[in-house]
C-alpha cells in the first residue's frame, strides 16, 4: 500500500508556469534570471496558501539550474534539479522563523553564509515567517542582508508585512502575492480531479473555492477531506453539508416569504435551518451576502461581481428585478445591525426572530424616493395622518349655591373627567350629563337620540361617583381666616407631638401664618431648615387644612424671609488664642515665664 500524500504537497507546482494565480511575479522572476538581474534578497508577502514558499523553492531551483531553458525555467532532469526534488541539495537552506528567532539562530545562519558552495552557482537561504524574527535577530541580520556575498541570495517569506521594519524592508526587492480567484482555484481542482479520477460537479468545486477564500492550500485540504468523506464523488448536497454551508435555496425561500409578508412561513424555515444546527450569525451573515449579490444583480455592468456558481446566476438575475432596490438596502441595514449586536444579545434566537419580523414588514415602514437625483428613505409613518375628530367645547358646571363653592370642587373635577374621558364622542352624548350647568333631572325633557350601551355604562358610571362625592361632602366650609387658620395649625402641631416628631414641633411653632386669598395660604419661615421640617410634612398637611376648612382646592407655599441682626451686642466665646492675649494683655510677667522656659502653645 502506498503512503498517502495530501494533494497540497504531491501537486505543488515545480516550475514557474505551473503556479497558480502569481503570473505577475513568476513572468518578473523568469526575466531577471533569463537577463541575469537577480537581486540578493527578496522579500514574499501574501494571504496564506498562495505560492510564496514555492516560488522560493522554485527560484532556488532554477538559478542553480546547469540547463536553464529559453524562458526561464529549470530542466528537472540535471543532477542539481533531480537532488533539488529529493530533498538532497546543499545550496538550499530554509529556516522557520517562527520557532528560530533569537540572535543565536541569525548569528549561526550568518556564519553559514562564508561558505561557498560546493555545487552549483549560488546558496539560497529561505527564511519562512520572518516577522516572527525578534528585534534584536532583525539587527542582526542587517548587516548580512545588505552586503552578502556574491554567492548568497536571500528570500524572506511573511504574511505579515507590516510587522518587518523599514531597515530590513529597504534592502529586499518586495514581491506582493495575491489572493487566487475563484476561476482559477476552480480550473485546478478540475485538472487534479481528472487526475486522480474524481466524479466532481462545477457548483461543488465552486462552493470548495468559495470557501477556502483565495487560499490554494486551503482548497485542497477540503477536497481532500470531501473526497474520502464521499468516496470519490463530489456533488453539490454533500458538499454544503460537509462544510456546514446554507444552501443558496434556502435564502431564496426565505426572501420570497419576506416579500409576500408571511412571517409565520419565514419562523418556521429559520426553525428548521436552527434545527440543522446553522447557528443564527451564520443565517444573518450568508443572508447579506445573499441580499450583496442580489443587489449586484440589478445591474448588467456589475454581473461580473456575481460570484456565484453558474447555476444560480441566472435565478438571481430573475429575482433581482422583482425586489426594489430600497428594500435590500433597508434589510442590508438591518442584518448588519443585528450582525454586531449578536455577540451581545442573551436570547439569541429571538434576536434573530426579530430581524426577521422587521425584514418582514419593513415594506410597510419605508419606501425609497428620489429628490434631485438622489436616492433617499422614507419613513411611511411620516405621511400617516390623525384620525379627524370634531372639536367639543368643554362644558363647566355651575355651582348650585353661592355659600359652597369649595364643595363642588370634587364634582367639578369628576364632571372634567368625564369630558375628557368621552371628548371623543358627539355632543349628543354628552347631553345627558349636563345641560347649561343644570343636573339632568331638572331639565325639560328633550328627544335623545338613540346611545350605545358603552356610552350609557361609563356615563352613569361617573354621575354615580359625583353623587357620592357631593354626599360625602355635604358639610358646610369653613372661612378661611386667619385666627381659624392658627386654629387649624395649632390642632396639626399636637398630631405631630403625638407622633413625638419633637423637631419639626419646635419649626411648626416657629412660622408665620399668612391667608394670601381664599385658596391659598403663605408660611413665612425664619431660615431653610424651618422650611425643610415644613416641606417634609407637606402631604398630610395638606390633607389636613383641607379637610379642616371643607376646600379640595387649598393650598400653601412656604416663603424664607431672615431677620435682620438687631443691633444689640450678642456675647461671643472667645478662643484659645484670644484668651491667652487678653490674659497676656493684663499679666504681662506669664509672657515672660513662656518665654524663659521655651513653652509652646497649642492654640
Amino acid at each position: 500500500m502506498d503512503k498517502f500524500i495530501v494533494s497540497a504537497r504531491k501537486y505543488r507546482p515545480q516550475n514557474f508556469s505551473t503556479v497558480i494565480g502569481q503570473s505577475h511575479i513568476t513572468t518578473t522572476l523568469k526575466n531577471a534570471i533569463r537577463n541575469n538581474q537577480l537581486a540578493h534578497a527578496f522579500l514574499f508577502c501574501g494571504p496564506r496558501g498562495v505560492g510564496k514558499t514555492t516560488c522560493a523553492r522554485i527560484l532556488a531551483k532554477t538559478i542553480n539550474c546547469e540547463h536553464q531553458t529559453a524562458d526561464g525555467e529549470a530542466c528537472n532532469t540535471c543532477s542539481s534539479c533531480v537532488s533539488f526534488d529529493a530533498g538532497t541539495s546543499m545550496n538550499i537552506h530554509e529556516l522557520d522563523a517562527a520557532s528560530n528567532n533569537s540572535v543565536d539562530d541569525i548569528r549561526s545562519l550568518v556564519e553559514q553564509v562564508r561558505f561557498a558552495p560546493q555545487a552549483g552557482k549560488f546558496k539560497v537561504y529561505i527564511v519562512d515567517e520572518v516577522h516572527m524574527l525578534s528585534s534584536s535577530a532583525f539587527n542582526a541580520f542587517l548587516k548580512t542582508l545588505e552586503e552578502p556575498p556574491p554567492y548568497a541570495i536571500f528570500i524572506l517569506a511573511t504574511t505579515e508585512k507590516h510587522k518587518i521594519i523599514p531597515t530590513i524592508l529597504s534592502r529586499c526587492q518586495i514581491f506582493d502575492f495575491k489572493r487566487i480567484t475563484n476561476n482559477d482555484t476552480i480550473e485546478h481542482l478540475q485538472e487534479i480531479c481528472e487526475k486522480e479520477k474524481i466524479r466532481a460537479d462545477k457548483a461543488a468545486l465552486h462552493v470548495i473555492a468559495q470557501k477556502s477564500e483565495g487560499c490554494m492550500r486551503d482548497a485542497l485540504s477540503i477536497l481532500d477531506k470531501i473526497v474520502s468523506f464521499t468516496n470519490g464523488e463530489l456533488n453539490y448536497a454533500n458538499t454544503l453539508e460537509h462544510l456546514n454551508i446554507l444552501d443558496e435555496d434556502y435564502y431564496f425561500r426565505l426572501i420570497g416569504h419576506m416579500q409576500h409578508q408571511q412571517l409565520s412561513d419565514a419562523l418556521l424555515l429559520y426553525d428548521e435551518i436552527n434545527q440543522k444546527g446553522f447557528e443564527g450569525d451564520t443565517l444573518l451573515e450568508g443572508f447579506a451576502e445573499f441580499i450583496r449579490n442580489l443587489m449586484v444583480s440589478k445591474d448588467a455592468k456589475a454581473v461580473s461581481l456575481l460570484e456565484v456558481a453558474d447555476d444560480f446566476r441566472q435565478k438571481y438575475l430573475e429575482v433581482a428585478q422583482s425586489i426594489p432596490t430600497g428594500w435590500m438596502i433597508a434589510a442590508l441595514n438591518v442584518l448588519n445591525d443585528s450582525a454586531i449586536n449578536y455577540k451581545q444579545a442573551r436570547n439569541k434566537r429571538l434576536h434573530v426572530e426579530l430581524s426577521l419580523i422587521k425584514l418582514s414588514y419593513l415594506g410597510q415602514a419605508l419606501e425609497l424616493v428620489s429628490q434631485e437625483g438622489v436616492l433617499s428613505k422614507k419613513k411611511l409613518t411620516d405621511t400617516a395622518k390623525p384620525v379627524a375628530f370634531r372639536q367639543i367645547p368643554l362644558i363647566r358646571i355651575k355651582a348650585a349655591e353661592s355659600n359652597t363653592p369649595s364643595k363642588t370642587s370634587g364634582a367639578k373635577l369628576l364632571i372634567e373627567k368625564a369630558e375628557s374621558v368621552s371628548s371623543q364622542r358627539t355632543t349628543e352624548q354628552i347631553a345627558p350629563v349636563l345641560k347649561d350647568g343644570l343636573p339632568a333631572e331638572k331639565r325639560p325633557a328633550v328627544s335623545e337620540p338613540v346611545k350605545s350601551s358603552a356610552s350609557i355604562s361609563s356615563l352613569e358610571k361617573i354621575r354615580r361617583q359625583v353623587s357620592d362625592l357631593q354626599k360625602k361632602e355635604g358639610t358646610v366650609a369653613t372661612p378661611l381666616t386667619e385666627d381659624e387658620l392658627y386654629v387649624a395649625w395649632g390642632s396639626y402641631i399636637e398630631k405631630l407631638v403625638q407622633r413625638k416628631n419633637h423637631s419639626a414641633v419646635t419649626n411648626f411653632r416657629m412660622a408665620v401664618l399668612k391667608v394670601k386669598d381664599p385658596q391659598s395660604i403663605e408660611i413665612i419661615t425664619d431660615n431653610n431648615i424651618q422650611q425643610k421640617f415644613i416641606e417634609q410634612e407637606r402631604a398630610s398637611l395638606v390633607d389636613h387644612l383641607q379637610t379642616h376648612f371643607g376646600n379640595k382646592q387649598l393650598t400653601y407655599t412656604v416663603l424664607v424671609i431672615e431677620k435682620e441682626p438687631s443691633g444689640e451686642p450678642v456675647e461671643k466665646p472667645l478662643s484659645a488664642r484670644e484668651q491667652y492675649l487678653k490674659l497676656i494683655e493684663e499679666y504681662p510677667l506669664v509672657k515672660e515665664l513662656k518665654d524663659r522656659l521655651r513653652l509652646e502653645l497649642d492654640y
